[in-house]
């Protein structure tokens, strides 16, 4: 009997050992001023104990150079066949930034509501980030972008989604995309993350 119990313990050893090899990691990335208690993301951060917060040093100045050394810090001790990115707003172009510097491939990235930091309203101080790159991403990206945000034109969204290779998802007149456009817990945006793997 004990050497059947033994055995049992190591199957259930064996198929939790294959589970995690198989664990998806989201992080979240976060754009300018981080994601408040009520925003999408941070329902997304709760919502299990894989979805991960990036905190950078610096969210209302920050600077290109350090928010992309930070991704790549977080993300460097996973195996990135199991990693994805979760991007809002500035966040979005940190992860462009990010792929362009470090062309590493990882399994995806859900990026929703990306600043056109090229429009004459967009006059924060955020240093290295003049501009979206426009370099096509080496792994699986999708954007989800609504018809009314005042941060980018969906033109430009789709532009964006266009140049980097993504799927591009519009979902109607959704502002941008965050708690103050009503989006709290999204079972919606949980879907389409699904869809990266």
């Amino acid at each position: 009997m004990a050497a059947f119990f033994c055995f049992i313990f190591r199957c259930l050893n064996s198929i939790q050992d294959l589970f995690s090899l198989v664990m998806t990691y989201y992080f979240i990335v976060p754009g300018l001023g981080n994601s408040g208690p009520d925003h999408w993301q941070t329902h997304f951060e709760n919502s299990g104990d894989h979805f991960i917060r990036i905190n950078q040093r610096e969210w209302d100045t920050p600077a290109s150079k350090d928010w992309i050394e930070t991704i790549d810090q977080a993300i460097a001790d996973y195996n990135l066949a199991d990693v994805i990115l979760i991007g809002h707003s500035l966040g979005c172009t940190a992860i462009a930034n990010w792929a362009k510097q470090y062309q590493k491939k990882i399994k995806g990235a859900l990026l929703v509501a990306p600043s056109d930091l090229e429009a004459p309203r967009y006059t924060f101080s955020t240093a290295g980030f003049d501009h979206v790159p426009l370099d096509k991403i080496n792994f699986k990206t999708i954007v989800v972008a609504s018809s009314n945000d005042e941060w980018v034109t969906i033109e430009r969204a789709e532009f964006f989604a266009e140049n980097w290779g993504s799927e591009f998802i519009n979902i109607g007149n959704a502002g941008h995309i965050n708690a103050d456009a009503g989006f709290g817990e999204w079972p919606k945006g949980l879907e389409i993350l699904r869809t990266l793997g």
